[in-house]
């Protein structure tokens, strides 16, 4: 008995109550990404914009008359252009003892209310319900940013890949149980005499409680880091003033290192670009898919509703198996080499999607490949960049890379909102999110990953100070 306690409470107990933290928070945030960003809240948003456009599809915002298919596109990327500003100094603040953990708790908390807002905003108004959605990204970024830095303290390196991969795949197993249940909300909203417009904003505000209850239980287990050999938990008693001087000054030492890594650069170049394509195919499929196979044939945008959750709860599903596989994979052929076959096949659906996406049967074809390459480019892409950060400057980098990470990307989302708003072809602007998988492919193939992660762990060895140091307490 008293083994087992022992067990239980030491380090090796901790490090396992971190790492289902971990695990955890992936299911708690799924539920956002999956219902909101992924499968609801596109078309939802695209409606109430509808709802007040004119007779040429145009809504007024803000001084500007976007076309109202195009707004929710535009609406991501202006969150993350604000992401691109906040989260490079939120990640280096993330880099001071603890203040990882109230980033994460702050970052759930404002998302889990924004989400909420989103849900009750009525028909026609444009701003508040693209301002709650905008405020629920960037939140969601923040504390994304914070999780992924996690990743080093619970995990060590010979384990982050297979972590990383358990990760993912218990998020997309959380995120398709909410699925689930907002698919049998919205069957069967007739026979329980609500509109399916409302039974969607139920689904809404049941993403943004889940995501608030689940994420305490999370940060609760990850608090066990604390328990860790060598993690450092004081709390900083500098004024606030002076800690958003440290912060900023931590975040030029963080660009001081980046240039020194230059492998590790070179691969965050290449993940800004294929995982932005990525983030893109996964926020915006909904509403092409609503657009091309349902509208487009003269049905209500209503009709989909049923067929892009079910579709998306079976690519949650199978990407559970994806995420588990890769992991299987890059131990066998390594992280890198899977990598790029995920990206491979990611090329692969875009062509498949603007030539031969016809019916419902053959976007249901699509999701399983989808699903299939989706946890694992994303796992693989994380746990890849977490070997070749150095230790203590595990936060502010993945500041710099969350700013293309899950649900946040921008530049393929911009891409595709400037060719549709141009065009008005949902194929001719899917098609342009190929060069940033293609450039972003080529990118990587050129990067000797192996060399980068040999460079962060000698300059930690050799405490290169301008790349392991970091400003005082």
């Amino acid at each position: 008995m008293t083994t087992t306690l022992a067990a239980s409470t030491g380090p090796a107990g901790a490090r396992a109550r971190a790492v289902s933290g971990f695990t955890l928070y992936d299911v708690a945030n799924s539920a956002f990404v999956t219902t909101v960003v992924t499968a609801v809240g596109g078309p939802f948003l695209t409606a109430i914009a509808e709802h007040a456009a004119d007779d040429r599809g145009r809504v007024w915002v803000l001084g500007l008359e976007p076309r109202a298919s195009a707004l929710f596109a535009y609406a991501v990327s202006f969150s993350v252009i604000l992401q691109v500003v906040l989260l490079p100094i939120l990640g280096a603040a993330s880099d001071r003892p603890v203040a990882k953990r109230r980033v994460l708790v702050l970052g759930t908390a404002v998302g889990a209310v924004a989400t909420l807002v989103m849900a009750v905003v009525p028909m026609g108004a444009v701003l508040p319900a693209f301002a709650a959605f905008v405020v629920a990204n960037v939140a969601f970024g923040a504390a994304i940013l914070a999780y992924n830095a996690y990743l080093a303290d619970v995990a060590e390196l010979p384990d982050r890949d297979r972590v990383s991969a358990r990760g993912f795949a218990f998020g997309y197993a959380g995120g398709a149980f909410v699925l689930a249940l907002s698919l049998g909300l919205i069957t069967a909203a007739e026979p329980l005499g609500i509109d399916r417009g409302t039974a969607v904003r139920i689904t809404i505000a049941v993403s943004g409680i889940w995501w608030a209850a689940v994420g305490l239980v999370a940060v609760r287990r990850l608090d066990a880091v604390r328990e860790l050999p060598g993690y450092d938990a004081t709390t900083s008693t500098e004024p606030l003033l002076a800690q958003a001087r440290s912060s900023m000054r931590q975040l030029l030492g963080s660009l001081r290192a980046l240039r020194a890594l230059p492998g590790t650069a070179r691969y965050l170049l290449a993940f800004l670009l294929f995982n932005d394509a990525i983030q893109a195919v996964v926020a915006l499929s909904a509403v092409v898919l609503t657009q091309e196979l349902f509208v487009a044939k003269g049905q209500e945008a209503e009709d989909a509703t049923p067929f892009l959750l079910q579709l998306i709860l079976l690519i949650q599903v199978v990407a559970v198996f994806g995420a588990l596989a890769s992991a299987r994979l890059a131990r066998r052929y390594g992280a890198k080499s899977t990598l790029l076959l995920t990206l491979v096949l990611w090329s692969s659906v875009v062509v498949y999607a603007v030539v031969a996406l016809d019916s419902t049967a053959a976007a249901y074809a699509m999701g399983i490949v989808i699903a299939l390459v989706l946890g694992g480019s994303q796992s693989l892409a994380r746990s890849l960049f977490s070997s070749m950060v150095p230790q203590h400057r595990q936060a502010s980098f993945f500041g710099f890379y969350e700013l293309a990470e899950r649900g946040t990307a921008w530049v393929g989302t911009l891409v595709f909102a400037i060719v549709l708003d141009i065009t008005g072809s949902y194929r001719g602007a899917l098609l342009s999110l190929l060069v940033l998988f293609v450039s972003g492919g080529l990118l990587l193939a050129a990067t000797d990953t192996d060399a980068a992660i040999a460079a962060a762990r000698d300059a930690e060895d050799t405490g290169d100070p301008a790349v392991v140091e970091v400003p005082p307490q």
